[in-house]
């Protein structure tokens, strides 16, 4: 009996999630040998502002990516308009930009001589002070603008696939549009926001680089202190133990919550139909996104691409740089394409066999993208030195590394296209007679393609940003862009890490093309 409800499913599901709690297990053995009076130490000096820093933050952050993710994501697919296919793109290419670039960028913008200082000293004079981006209020501004994209993303993707008859008949029985959008819309987006917000909240519990610019303590921060200024290893895995529990408690709310909230797509059911903007539709639309593409894409380019000229005229971009890219686009098409493929057992499995033992699969594949950079790649090294040490120091470790850290990303675009599909139709192949690779090869990866492809992206795109798991198992003289970045910034030398903050958002473009062109063939 067990074992019929496992299955060679559950056991490969299985196999990735054990592969993934690597660091985990290091996180339980090094946090196990703290004593009972270190314990009582972190607890008195540092859990409590800790943990209500890095709630006040996500918290916040989830509110800025509900806003900007759902609004923009419903006017595009709801709205047709000038500029929607430029607005589609617009709406993504945030997420080519680091964390830590967005800090530095704003920090810079808003200082005294910034431009955006100017613009404040021009409109509001001396009297009122420029924003101070160094609190809780100005970092989660900067990951919101950063992060939205994953809610829009996913949410922007369901509405193309929803079906009008539900609304329709909201719309006949007297419910105004307004009303159809609170009780027939939002909740059948229910599983593609709660996805997106899971996916940003993992995002903001585990950043390093936003809170390290500006000097913001959370718990990530807190522990690359531990391991780099104290070389606490110990206690550092204590506030990393602490940090995962905090990460699965929100995922098992996420998940309780979510448990009664899946809908099929009818396979007969004729989509919604854009409507053409009016005129005075039209200025609010483009007042609003056009804002959002302002803040969180335009000003940060038009610095990079003036730097970047800058360093241009100074003969700063070389054959060297070059290496630098290749390096990053090898590593990121690497892992995207693994974690893509290793993410589908634990989606499907627990699409397919919804257990607490699915569930718990679903929910320790994300420990990975809770745990601090420098945790996993220490995991990764102390797995590697014991159990396969001629991969030791080669591109396998970063590789593995940044699957086990970007792995939720994948799992949670696939499975909430997975949620969508219809069993009917996978039913109805079984019975004319397909095995169960047959049809998941020709009925149900097909009808997943779109989240496959998200997944796919997302983890491609986060993967090129990467920076402290790549910082210590990056092999000898194996340097990539993020590194690069990171190096030059912190030596104040702007004109030499803009190139590569443009080059990480170039690098970007094929891979939301990608994207792009499965929505519109779907």
């Amino acid at each position: 009996m067990i074992k019929s409800k496992f299955g060679p499913l559950g056991t490969v599901a299985g196999v990735v999630v054990v592969a993934a709690a690597i660091p985990l297990l290091f996180v339980l053995y090094s946090s196990g040998q703290l004593s009972a009076d270190k314990w009582a130490g972190l607890w008195s000096s540092r859990l409590p502002a800790l943990l209500g820093n890095t709630l006040s933050l996500a918290v916040l952050v989830t509110l800025g990516a509900f806003v900007l993710g759902i609004s923009s994501a419903w006017l595009i697919a709801r709205r047709d308009f000038p500029g929607r296919r430029a607005a589609m793109w617009l709406m993504v290419l945030p997420l080519a930009i680091p964390t830590y670039v967005f800090a530095h960028i704003y920090t810079t913008l808003f200082e005294e001589r910034g431009w955006l200082g100017q613009a404040w000293r021009a409109l509001f004079g001396a009297a009122v002070p420029i924003p101070d981006l160094y609190n809780v209020f100005g970092t989660a501004l900067i990951l919101s603008l950063a992060s939205f994209s994953y809610v829009y993303l996913l949410v922007q993707a369901a509405l193309a696939r929803s079906n009008r008859g539900l609304e329709e008949a909201a719309r006949i029985q007297g419910a105004t549009p307004l009303r159809v959008f609170w009780r027939v819309t939002l909740p059948l987006l229910r599983p593609a926001i709660a996805a997106g917000l899971a996916v940003v909240v993992l995002h903001v519990l585990s950043d390093f680089g936003a809170v390290s610019m500006l000097r913001y303590q959370t718990f990530t921060l807190s522990i690359y202190l531990q391991m780099s200024g104290r070389f606490d290893y110990q206690a550092a895995a204590g506030l990393s133990l602490v940090l995962v529990l905090l990460s699965l408690s929100f995922l098992v709310m996420e998940r309780f919550f979510r448990t009664r909230q899946r809908y099929y797509a009818g396979a007969q059911g004729a989509p919604i139909q854009r409507k053409r903007a009016r005129r005075w539709e039209l200025v609010w639309i483009w007042l609003w996104l056009g804002h959002i593409v302002l803040f969180a894409f335009a000003l940060p380019l038009i610095w990079m691409l003036d730097w970047t000229w800058q360093a241009w005229q100074n003969g700063a971009i070389g054959a060297q740089f070059w290496g630098y890219v290749f390096n990053t686009l090898l590593v990121a098409f690497c892992a995207a394409t693994v974690a893509m493929l290793v993410a589908l057992p634990i989606g499907l499995f627990h699409v397919r066999r919804p257990t607490w033992l699915s569930t718990g699969f679903m929910n320790l594949s994300s420990v990975g993208f809770v745990l601090p950079g420098p945790v996993i790649a220490l995991g990764i090294i102390t797995f590697m030195l014991a159990v396969l040490p001629p991969l030791y120091g080669g591109l396998t470790a970063l590789v593995m590394a940044l699957v086990v850290r970007f792995l939720p990303l994948a799992v949670q675009s696939e499975e909430a296209a997975m949620q969508q599909l219809t069993p009917s139709v996978e039913q109805a192949s079984r019975v004319h007679g397909a095995g169960p690779f047959e049809n998941l090869w020709r009925v149900t990866l097909p009808m997943i393609r779109g989240g496959m492809v998200v997944a796919w992206v997302l983890v491609f795109i986060d993967a090129l940003k990467e920076l402290p798991a790549t910082l210590i198992l990056r092999p000898i003289g194996f340097d990539t862009l993020p590194v690069r970045i990171w190096i030059e910034a912190s030596e104040e030398m702007l004109e030499l890490a803009a190139p590569a903050a443009l080059m990480l958002v170039v690098a970007s473009l094929p891979a939301l093309w990608i994207m792009m062109r499965g929505e519109k063939g779907r």
